[in-house]
């Protein structure tokens, strides 16, 4: 039998935004000769009349209608119009929603736009992720003030580790090391206090984990850095800034970056005072 030559139109119809059938028309389409194919987006559809306006437009063409709906009343009335159109339809979601109901003995939410809500979330992190890694240990101080939080603190507090957990909770962070021979940049006196948080950290474990970090790099295990004293006066440094930010100050101290980074989301949510 001979196929059409005429190019298919199809139609996306969706309650989201269609995304989801367009990527699967594409990949379906695909393994059709050359998959060329016209592709008529129907978005954000709330109510029969719309699908009812995609049926007269499609009917009578070379045209198929390929829907991500899961509203059940907006599904039925797909399912009545195809036949009284006589066209072809594919439900992208309905077959899998059945077998996920089957199988887990569960409704599904029949939530418009769920996809979407955890695509967001996914791109949410990974800029979050990178806005991380561009902002760590003082780099581009510019960017101070879009962060959700800033983090200061001298060297081995955690900074960096605390940065990357908070981004990958969709949290943008900056992080700032306070050195006594090297004064804040401005922008740091910009940010709202309310969303810096200052780490500090009893001498003696800096003293080990500094240590520890010489030891790794196999340097000089007795230099200034691991220096007890040096230790002290850079956290009456430290500590002098943050009161003169009036920030909230979080001792870290046989803490680990999970507890940590838990009291820092409530802290920026307003939740708690640490």
């Amino acid at each position: 039998m001979e196929g059409s030559t005429e190019k298919p139109v199809v139609y996306i119809v969706s309650d989201s935004i269609g995304d989801t059938a367009e990527f699967v028309v594409k990949a379906v389409a695909s393994q059709f000769n050359s998959g060329q194919v016209e592709m008529r987006r129907v978005p954000f559809v709330e109510n029969e009349s719309q699908i009812r306006d995609v049926f007269e437009e499609a009917s009578g063409g070379n045209a198929i209608i390929a829907y991500t709906l899961v509203v059940p009343e907006l599904r039925q009335a797909m399912a009545e119009e195809a036949l009284h159109h006589n066209v072809q339809t594919a439900d992208i979601l309905g077959s899998l929603m059945g077998a996920f109901s089957r199988v887990t003995c569960k409704e599904p939410h029949l939530e418009p736009g769920k996809i979407r809500q955890l695509d967001e979330a996914y791109f949410r992190r990974v800029a979050a992720i990178e806005f991380a890694v561009k902002h760590d240990d003082g780099k581009d101080p510019r960017g101070l003030m879009k962060a959700d939080v800033v983090l200061i603190g001298i060297s081995r507090t955690s900074k960096t580790p605390l940065s990357m957990y908070l981004a990958h909770q969709g949290i943008m962070v900056a992080n700032l090391p306070l050195v006594p021979e090297v004064e804040p940049p401005e922008e740091l006196f910009w940010v709202p206090s309310k969303k810096i948080v200052g780490l500090v950290i009893n001498p003696g474990q800096l003293q080990q984990i500094r240590r520890e970090r010489l030891k790794s790099l196999g340097l000089d295990e007795n230099a200034d850095y691991v220096n007890v004293e040096r230790i002290s006066e850079e956290l009456t440094y430290a500590r002098r800034i943050m009161k003169k930010i009036g920030c909230t100050v979080f001792d870290v101290s046989d803490k680990a970056v999970e507890e940590v980074a838990g009291r820092i989301i409530q802290v920026i949510k307003g939740g708690e005072t640490i």
